[in-house]
């Protein structure tokens, strides 16, 4: 168990250096940021003395290694549009971004996973077409599209719903959560629709494909000419081992709403880091842009690291395998 926390640890590593790599990069070919902080009338006295003061007159690998202790340390500079520490940027703007995330999330898997049992287990009836149906929707319309339906059909029509912003929240020191008020679940709600359709309908033709999979093996049938009970068969024994890949693709997929979910909070206006990044992407604001690439590559290493430890501790074949 040790060797493999240890081999994973390291692979971590070696995949943040890169992505620190890619992230310093942008510093050397997108844009001047001396140029952006002084403006095109600048003297070129000042010029180089911001260079000096910066450390951008340094060697290129000299420049990458004080990137690489700052980013430890979570330092990225100054916002070259706001004029602020670029962690605290990012810290004012994630709970926003984990809240709706993990709201997505929750609705994916507590809807996805029984539609995926249903379907397959209530294979040609009418429900289960309109899941697959359902699912073929889902999965084939971009997420920009669903967002602004249901603007135009609950925010603007209904008028059930907000269309913009995250509504009324509460500060529980540095972390500020609108998932105790009223207004904060009123402005939420259609975001994380909108951002669960495309997990909910993959996790539910995922559960279906492992479900029937896992129904066709033998002991299923030798669980049957036991006289075992449906139940017992399908929720004790087969969902369970359909879980396992489950629980892999789950993981990837909730790092994958928090760094995909740009387009959602561009659409609703939600004020998280989706839609700082595209700010930064339009006013060429390297620091925040090379921020956001190195904390969305650390939550997916994170994130990663624990489905495998989860992997691991689940599949008994794993540890037979390394042992």
């Amino acid at each position: 168990m040790f060797v493999f926390i240890l081999r994973r640890l390291i692979q971590a590593i070696v995949v943040m250096v890169c992505v620190a790599f890619i992230a310093f990069m942008l510093f050397q070919y997108v844009g001047d940021p001396v140029v952006t902080l002084l403006g095109q009338d600048a003297l070129p006295e000042q010029i180089a003395q911001l260079r000096a003061d910066l450390g951008l007159d340094q060697p290129f690998f000299v420049q990458f290694w004080y990137f690489l202790l700052n980013a430890v340390q979570g330092e990225f500079g100054l916002s070259l549009r706001q004029g602020v520490k670029v962690s605290g940027l990012l810290a004012e703007r994630f709970p926003a971004t984990l809240e709706l995330a993990l709201v997505a999330a929750v609705m994916a898997l507590s809807l996805g996973i029984p539609m995926g049992v249903y379907a397959a287990l209530k294979r040609g009836t009418f429900t289960s077409q309109i899941f697959m149906m359902v699912s073929l929707l889902g999965v084939s319309l971009p997420t920009f599209l669903i967002g602004i339906l249901l603007i135009l059909i609950f925010a603007v029509l209904l008028g059930w719903f907000p269309s913009f912003g995250r509504g009324e929240v509460t500060q529980l020191g540095f972390w500020s959560t609108g998932l105790l008020t009223a207004k904060g679940w009123h402005h939420i709600t259609l975001p994380a629709i909108t951002l669960a359709v495309f997990q909910l309908t993959l996790i539910m033709r995922l559960v279906r494909a492992e479900m029937l999979e896992v129904l066709r093996t033998d002991y299923i049938k030798f669980a049957r000419a036991r006289g075992l009970s449906s139940n017992v068969i399908h929720f004790g024994h087969a969902l369970k081992n359909t879980l396992v890949p489950v629980i892999t693709i789950t993981g990837l997929q909730l790092g994958s709403l928090i760094a995909f979910a740009i387009i959602t909070e561009t659409v609703f206006q939600w004020p998280g880091m989706g839609l700082l990044f595209i700010q930064a992407v339009t006013f060429a604001d390297i620091p925040v842009m090379a921020a956001y690439l190195c904390l969305i590559a650390l939550i997916f290493v994170v994130i990663n690291l624990v489905v495998d430890l989860l992997y691991f501790v689940v599949d008994p074949r794993l540890r037979v395998d390394h042992s």
